[in-house]
């Protein structure tokens, strides 16, 4: 069975997939796609479809939908989840969400503090330092663009904001990537890297020196979906994987990966190791249908104004 965007870098791919290979006997390797790749991919395989499920971010949902390469497919347990987080006619769910973040890694910052506002990247201290992914291809990416652009005033109808920042960001030595790139904080390659929370608490606990920050001017909540591919090879066991996802059991291992379970709560013992919810508090959730929509708009401008 072939999922397409299940990192094992990626939030708790690498214990997710195997654990439902445990319980099931069914293989279901990682894959390193992004949302982008996953979607380009389903596009250019309508006519023979390789994979069975897919994963994205939320914004990616009405392209996923529009290009038809999901079949309708309600997971047992999905019935839970809230309304606005799941298409009416049955193509994807969102399965949990995360926050985005500053991954920092306070080794590598040269006598620098932590960050702690979107505005502190500018300062020549970090030159060089910071990272986030493509927001041309990643989901993660866009959504940065898209908390960056709201925190500092404007809107999913005026990007000003957020592209003068982003191009701001390029002048002081900002590198993008197409994947997932904690490996590169780990490192020290990429000191401080603007993604989503939960990879920043699964990198601590590798024992890496990193802080994760919400920054002071605000952040976005990311929902992120699953969905049954039209056409599956594999039909059977992509029902099986996501209904998987969805049961007690997939919801805690994502939850154990730090990511908030759109079923159930937070377990106390990952709430206790996060940050408190007044931080949270600042995270935002916004028109997810209208961010997707409006998403090739953005592409495009940030091409023109800031470009990589």
């Amino acid at each position: 069975m072939i999922t397409y965007n299940s990192p094992a870098q990626w939030g708790n791919f690498g214990e997710v997939l195997p654990a439902f290979t445990k319980k099931t006997g069914i293989s279901a390797p990682n894959d390193p796609k992004n949302s982008g790749q996953a979607l380009a991919a389903l596009q250019a395989e309508k006519g023979a479809p390789v994979a069975d499920v897919a994963y994205a971010g939320i914004a990616f949902a009405g392209q996923l939908s529009a290009a038809g390469v999901l079949e309708k497919y309600v997971p047992a347990g999905a019935q839970a989840v809230p309304t606005g987080l799941r298409d009416p006619g049955g193509l994807w769910s969102a399965v949990h969400t995360g926050t985005v973040a500053f991954i920092v890694n306070k080794d590598h910052l040269g006598g620098a503090p932590v960050p702690t506002r979107w505005k502190d990247l500018l300062d020549p201290k970090y030159k060089g330092k910071v990272g986030y992914l493509d927001p041309t291809q990643a989901a993660v990416g866009y959504s940065v663009a898209t908390a960056a652009n709201l925190s500092l005033g404007g809107s999913l109808d005026d990007w000003r904001p957020g592209l003068e920042y982003l191009r701001a960001l390029k002048e002081n030595g900002a590198s993008t990537s197409a994947q997932t790139a904690t490996a590169k904080v780990a490192q020290g390659e990429i000191p401080i890297l603007i993604d989503t929370d939960f990879n920043g608490y699964k990198l601590r606990d590798t024992g890496a020196n990193v802080q994760v920050v919400i920054p002071e001017e605000g952040s976005l909540q990311i929902p992120y979906i699953v969905g049954l591919v039209a056409g599956a090879p594999h039909r059977a066991n992509g029902q099986a994987l996501l209904d998987f996802y969805f049961s007690k059991d997939g919801q805690e291992l994502f939850a154990k990966g730090y990511m908030r379970p759109v079923v159930g709560s937070v377990p106390a013992d990952i709430a206790a190791k996060v940050l408190p919810d007044a931080d949270y508090r600042r995270a935002v959730t916004i028109d997810y249908a209208k961010q997707g929509a409006v998403q090739q708009d953005f592409i495009k401008l940030y091409q023109d104004k800031v470009g990589f």
